[in-house]
This record gives structure tokens, C-alpha cells and sequence, in this order.
């Protein structure tokens, strides 16, 4: 498990992606005085199989948006998937959201980015009634979002939006006796989130982390790094 993007990530432009960070973090606040179903980091790494196995019913409806069967998405495909989720957002937000996901800035949005980008994509989407139980009509996948939600949730114990190496350190020692060995793999964890080695982790950070813990996408990058 592993890898990083930092010098990509740390390369692009934040003008627009700044304003959905911005809305990322302060929606993870609200939901953070909520709290977590999460009782332990060892509670999410159980949770890792099936987590895996919603995301692979997930490559489903990415081959379905990917009209050309390119592997990837682009921006045109992209608004029609949101279209066609009947999910209401503006189409500068959609660009924003296209942009934050594009890591290797290529103008194509592949299956692990597809992933994070729907998973933003609930978190930031109002329920259209309070009644609601689905946010994009895929009442599974959103369980699993949920679930990553709840797990981030956990790691942020100050409730501020991010997840910083103490809070890593506190997490992995809750569900170990602590030590030099806890200790080494909490900061493992923590670099692998870090892409941008500014010292806080993102809950989009936290997402590519968690795709490439699954062994999903990312080998392109590394071998290009």
C-alpha cells in the first residue's frame, strides 16, 4: 500500500478547486458534530472488503458514462453523467469537481478518480427532502460513502475538517498498545494521505488514499513519478 501524488497534487492551479476544498471541509465539520459509528481504526480496516466490493460494482457505472469506452471520462461525459443522476449542481461546480478529481491533469477522469469524484459528489449533495434516504439513487454505493464518511469522521477528533498526524498517531494507538511499531505505522498511513505534505489530510486526500489501499488504480502515476 501506498504512494503519493504530492508534486502533481502541490502543482495545480487552487483557484477553483479552493472553493470546493472550502466546502469539503466545513460540510466534514457539520457532519463531524454528528459523530462516528467508528469505534476503532482496526472498525475500518474490517470494513475494507466490502468497501472493496461495493467499488467494484461501481466500475459498472463508470463504463456506462464512459460513452467511448476510453477508459476514462471527460468533461462531456461527465455532465451527462450528472445529468443523467439527476444530480443539481451548476456547471461551474461540475468543472470544479472534474478539476479536484483530475490528478494527473490529462482531461480524463479514470475509475479510481471516478470513485473519489462521486464520493465528494455525496458528501456535498443536499438530500432534495429530509426525508430522503438516497442522494444519487444508488442507495449501495452511497452506504459505502457513508461508511468512508464515518471513518474520516473518526480520524478528525478535533472536528475541524482535517486529519492531522497526531489525530493518525491517537487513532492507530486507540486499537493497538501504542509503541515505536503503532507509532512508524500511523506515520506510514499518514504520508500516504499526504499528498501534498502540507501536514493536514483532506477527506479527498483521505479518498485516493483509501482507492490505492484497495489496490485500485493509481500504477500509472506511480511509474510516471
Amino acid at each position: 500500500m501506498g504512494g503519493s501524488l504530492g508534486k502533481k497534487e502541490s502543482s495545480k492551479n487552487y483557484s477553483s478547486e479552493s472553493k470546493l476544498d472550502a466546502k469539503m471541509v466545513e460540510t466534514m465539520r457539520r457532519r463531524a458534530a454528528q459523530g462516528s459509528s467508528m469505534k476503532s481504526f482496526n472498525t475500518i480496516i474490517l470494513k475494507f472488503p466490502k468497501i472493496d466490493e461495493s467499488f467494484k460494482k461501481c466500475k459498472t457505472i463508470f463504463e456506462q458514462f464512459d460513452e467511448d469506452s476510453n477508459g476514462a471520462i471527460d468533461p462531456e461525459e461527465l455532465k451527462r453523467c450528472f445529468h443523467n443522476l439527476q444530480v443539481d449542481f451548476t456547471e461551474e461546480e461540475i468543472n470544479d469537481f472534474f478539476k479536484a478529481c483530475d490528478i494527473d491533469e490529462n482531461m480524463a477522469i479514470k475509475f479510481n478518480e471516478f470513485i473519489v469524484l462521486l464520493c465528494l459528489v455525496y458528501l456535498l449533495k443536499e438530500p432534495t427532502t429530509s426525508e430522503a434516504k438516497s442522494r444519487l439513487g444508488l442507495p449501495e454505493l452511497e452506504s459505502t460513502f457513508q461508511t468512508l464518511v464515518d471513518a474520516f469522521v473518526f480520524l478528525d477528533k478535533n472536528k475541524d475538517g482535517h486529519v492531522s498526524k497526531s489525530e493518525m498517531v491517537e487513532a492507530i494507538n486507540e486499537s493497538t498498545s501504542g509503541g515505536r511499531s503503532s507509532g512508524r505505522i500511523a506515520m506510514r498511513r499518514f504520508d500516504e494521505m499526504d499528498w501534498d505534505k502540507n501536514g493536514m489530510v483532506t477527506f479527498k486526500e483521505f479518498l485516493f488514499a483509501f482507492t490505492r489501499w484497495l489496490g485500485i488504480g493509481g500504477t500509472e502515476e506511480e511509474e510516471e513519478e
